[in-house]
């Protein structure tokens, strides 16, 4: 189950159940996303799924919706944790900004807070959650843009400033 908020990002106290798609305007659920850096200055990026309905095998940072009562910062360790396996609870970082996205008619309108943490790690601490993720890349700002100049970067336009 996922919380509803208002325009102003307050709980309304009313739930939907996931991918409901129900929402009316004005309404909206929370969604997060977790940009992980390492001290060399690379990031952590992750190859959608090829089952998913939306997007599959693009690239993309680690994030999903917060559960009913979760508030944005535990959803998205929570995230990163399963879809990654990193523990980013002594990470460095945290809250940069939120952004909200409004469907009209789709039921499907939503808040975004990114969050971004520093912490070393190598590629032998990721463990991918399988029904998420079918890759991972420790990469560099240069090839993330490239994957979004050929369109295949969820969200790049919207959280591109986090990883600057």
């Amino acid at each position: 189950m996922w919380d509803i908020y208002d325009k102003d990002k307050k709980r309304t106290g009313r739930l939907m159940k996931r991918n409901d798609w129900c929402l009316k305007d004005g309404e909206y659920h929370l969604t997060v996303l977790g940009v992980v850096k390492r001290p060399d200055g690379k990031f952590l990026i992750t190859k959608r799924a090829m089952d998913k309905a939306w997007a599959p095998g693009w690239w993309e940072i680690s994030g999903g919706a917060a559960m009913a009562g979760e508030d944005s910062l535990d959803a998205v360790k929570r995230e990163i944790l399963e879809e990654t396996g990193l523990d980013v609870n002594n990470a460095a970082g945290g809250f940069l900004f939120s952004y909200h996205r409004e469907n009209p008619g789709e039921g499907d309108n939503y808040f975004v807070d990114l969050y971004k943490f520093e912490m070393d790690f190598d590629e032998s601490d990721v463990k991918l959650q399988d029904a998420e993720t079918k890759d991972f890349m420790i990469t560099d700002l240069e090839q993330i843009e490239e994957f979004a100049n050929q369109g295949i970067f969820l969200h790049y336009d919207s959280i591109k400033e986090a990883f600057k």
